[in-house]
């Protein structure tokens, strides 16, 4: 196959991922895709199969149980008949037939107890191959005082981490999710790290320093100073894709020079509030 058509069949299969993501609660059939895609019934289950590795049904059913898993942890104040319903199951009873089926999780279990390692594996979803022009600008980052919280261990346990930061913001106020911006301090590659050594800081802005507290959170600064910046849309798991562009890509071209500090995300917003195709981060490289 030339470029050109690849290029014009990952245009398609991305608009089929798209309209995926924005209609998971209406019913979704082969025919109504292959029709978003612009191919034949035939040629299209064919040809998904092949570009997703998965079959059309079970991508979708694999989405909405990944959507409905963020949910059930993030959004605990929704009940799990109205998640089973948002996410384009029939009925409760459905749903939490499919989560177990695929995951050995009840619904209710994973909320209380999320199996976030074994997770991972069960929804791996195939990797984007998104067409768009990578649009890196250079800023100036003011100094900001946060709180962090550390994550050291599996990559797959970083949401753990992240809901004991949410219980350290709900239970003293001092980083008020909604007017504190949020932020992701990197420390290495998980692709080319041990599990166990994988660092990773999760932050929420502050403007006084951070009292000792059962969930071990402590002061940090995020350091000033001029940094390229890369807009990410979508969930997180894919934000690899833009941060390799900036390494191998840009930094090269572009002449610039890294200077002595972390890489970092700042996440505008969160699962607990939107969609994951309607994640919004900003990815920031220090440069010199």
């Amino acid at each position: 196959m030339s470029n050109s058509l690849a290029k014009k069949y990952e245009q398609r299969f991305e608009r089929v991922f798209d309209y995926i993501e924005l209609h998971l609660s209406e019913p979704l059939s082969v025919e109504q895709l292959s029709q978003v895609a612009n191919f034949s019934k035939f040629h299209f289950h064919r040809q998904f199969s092949l570009y997703a590795g998965i079959g059309v049904f079970a991508y979708v059913r694999m989405v909405r149980l990944r959507h409905a898993s963020y949910w059930l942890v993030f959004r605990k104040q929704e009940r799990i008949i109205d998640i089973a319903l948002d996410v384009g199951f029939e009925s409760p009873e459905s749903f939490s037939r499919a989560f177990k089926q695929e995951f050995g999780q009840s619904p209710s279990q994973f909320r209380k107890k999320p199996q976030w390692q074994p997770w991972n594996e069960c929804f791996r979803l195939p990797q984007r191959k998104r067409v768009e022009k990578m649009n890196v600008k250079i800023v100036d980052f003011k100094e900001i005082k946060v709180a962090v919280l550390e994550h050291r261990g599996a990559p797959e346990l970083v949401n753990d981490s992240v809901m004991t930061f949410i219980e350290w913001r709900k239970s003293t106020g001092l980083s008020p999710l909604h007017t504190s911006r949020t932020f992701g301090l990197i420390y290495d590659d998980p692709a080319m790290v041990d599990p166990e050594r994988f660092r990773f800081d999760i932050c929420g802005e502050v403007t006084e320093d951070v009292a000792g507290n059962p969930q071990k959170v402590k002061s940090g600064l995020i350091p000033g100073g001029r940094c390229a910046v890369l807009r990410h849309h979508g969930p997180h798991e894919h934000i690899g894709e833009k941060v390799y562009y900036l390494y191998r890509e840009w930094l090269p071209e572009c002449g610039e020079e890294l200077r002595d500090a972390n890489l970092f995300f700042h996440y505008l917003n969160l699962r607990s509030q939107v969609a994951d195709y309607e994640l919004i981060t900003d990815i920031y490289l220090p440069i010199k």
